[in-house]
């Protein structure tokens, strides 16, 4: 069963690929990366492995978020003045605007750990100098990046015969259902359901269903799964 949050929906990277970008200034050039990670020890894995490919530049900052709610939050200066690199990155991520459920704007980008690798190139930015930059620096990459929401589905179950069950699977994809399988048993047939994690969805969702199958289906609600809305 997934982890029970706050949030019932967050914004993720919609790849599972890194972006980067490059951003100069001032002859310093700012290599900027995303990538979508799952945990603490994926996110420090994937800055060594930055940190390994441009072994010979001056930083390698990072920060990272993690959880749909968003609870696990670190940064890295990595020898640039304190202050100036990590928490500018970390903010950047945190203050990153999206789209929610109901159109409105809405700060929830997670499970996403930030890398900007710097060469100097021979004139100083100064503490606010180099706020900016990094900051410009994941914007830009982020950017360029695609973000998709994921949510957390509640899952139910429908038991129906067998000759109900392709007409009614029908009918709830119709009315933007994610139907997530069908299992043909020998007494019957099984549709599994995800639904928006939230009472008013489930409670709309048990009348629909009372609609379609005369009151003779309940639907049996269980664990939630987590899902990208790509």
């Amino acid at each position: 069963m997934t982890q029970e949050t706050r949030a019932n929906r967050y914004t993720v990277l919609a790849t599972q690929a890194p972006v980067q970008s490059l951003l100069e200034i001032k002859r310093s050039e700012f290599i900027g990366f995303v990538q979508r990670v799952e945990s603490e020890q994926e996110a420090r894995a994937f800055i060594e492995s930055v940190r390994k490919r441009y072994h010979d530049a001056r930083h390698v900052c990072s920060a990272f978020v993690i959880g749909a709610d968003r609870d696990v939050q670190r940064s890295s200066d990595d020898g640039e003045p304190a202050g100036t690199a990590g928490i500018p990155m970390l903010q950047a991520l945190l203050a990153r605007r999206t789209e929610g459920r109901d159109g409105a704007e809405t700060t929830d980008l997670s499970d996403i750990v930030a890398v900007v690798v710097r060469y100097f190139g021979g004139i100083k930015l100064g503490a606010g100098g180099l706020v900016r930059a990094y900051t410009e620096s994941v914007v830009q990459v982020l950017d360029a990046a695609p973000l998709t929401p994921r949510e957390r589905l509640r899952l139910g179950a429908l038991d129906v015969g067998h000759h109900e069950a392709g007409r009614l699977e029908n009918d709830l994809r119709s009315l933007g259902y994610t139907v997530l399988g069908t299992d043909y048993l020998a007494d019957g047939a099984r549709l599994t359901l995800g639904v928006f994690d939230q009472d008013a969805t489930r409670t709309t969702t048990e009348e629909q269903l009372a609609s379609l199958t005369a009151g003779s289906t309940t639907i049996h609600w269980r664990g939630s799964s987590w899902v990208d809305l790509s």
